[in-house]
């Protein structure tokens, strides 16, 4: 299913489409595209970053070494793949709708550790430049707590984000020189956080179709996300009235 025109329903509309869209993901996820020691939630953080994240980060005595190649009882759902298909596109050197705004966190057994999350970008995210910057923020800050990330941005930028939210993520994690093409302004961005941070970026149109992107759960190893499968399960399952509006 081809990439749609979000713009022409208003935040409400957008926001529906957004939470069934992560259900959908953590489904995925947990259905067994995880390995067995991980499992991903649902989780709401409003802005910077929630005091859950941080206080669970701190390495577990249960921890079994390198996380999630093993699963406890010697069988595993979920496989890490170590190598993107993806090339490395850069690497560093070294209020309302927004506040009910959910995304897929993934967390490992050992102390129930956040290890990886899913962002779905939504309008609130980019209504002023204060939520933009909170946002921004928010990953740069978990990124450097070796949390990895995955980004979909399926709004086109604007005043605020010219070279769209991956742009002023990697200016807040690395000061690079980024410009998001203009033929394409979507952008989905995977992030893999290690001693540098590794962005892996597809861009996208509209009418596009969407690609799997990695999402990696440790540095060197990543499972692939089905953004493709997942999004076209709840776009067929939005009330028809909205549909119409968005396919015309």
């Amino acid at each position: 299913m081809p990439v749609h025109e979000w713009t022409r329903v208003d935040a409400g509309i957008f926001h529906a489409m957004h939470q069934g869209w992560i259900t959908a993901l953590s489904d995925a996820l947990n259905a067994g595209l995880l390995p067995d020691n991980y499992y991903a939630l649902p989780e709401q953080f409003a802005g910077g970053v929630g005091p859950d994240v941080l206080t669970l980060q701190a390495p577990s005595e249960e921890d079994d070494g390198p996380v999630g190649r093993k699963a406890g009882n010697g069988s595993r759902t979920g496989l890490l793949i170590e190598k993107p298909m993806l090339a490395v596109t850069a690497e560093t050197d070294l209020e309302f709708y927004r506040r009910k705004q959910d995304s897929v966190v993934v967390r490992h057994v050992s102390g129930d550790r956040v290890v990886a999350m899913i962002e779905i970008v939504s309008p609130g995210n980019k209504a002023n430049q204060k939520r933009l910057n909170a946002f921004v923020e928010k990953v740069g800050s978990l990124l450097d707590r070796g949390v990895h990330f995955l980004i979909v941005d399926v709004l086109p930028p604007g005043r605020r984000d010219p070279n769209g939210v991956h742009g002023a993520i990697w200016d807040e994690v690395a000061a690079g020189d980024y410009c998001l093409p203009a033929d394409k302004p979507f952008t989905l961005a995977a992030y893999e956080a290690d001693v540098a941070v590794r962005a892996y970026v597809q861009h996208l149109a509209v009418g596009d179709r969407l690609v799997d992107m990695p999402l990696f759960l440790e540095p060197g190893a990543h499972i692939p996300i089905p953004l493709e499968a997942t999004y076209t399960k709840v776009f067929a399952a939005m009330p028809k009235r909205w549909r119409q509006v968005i396919e015309r």
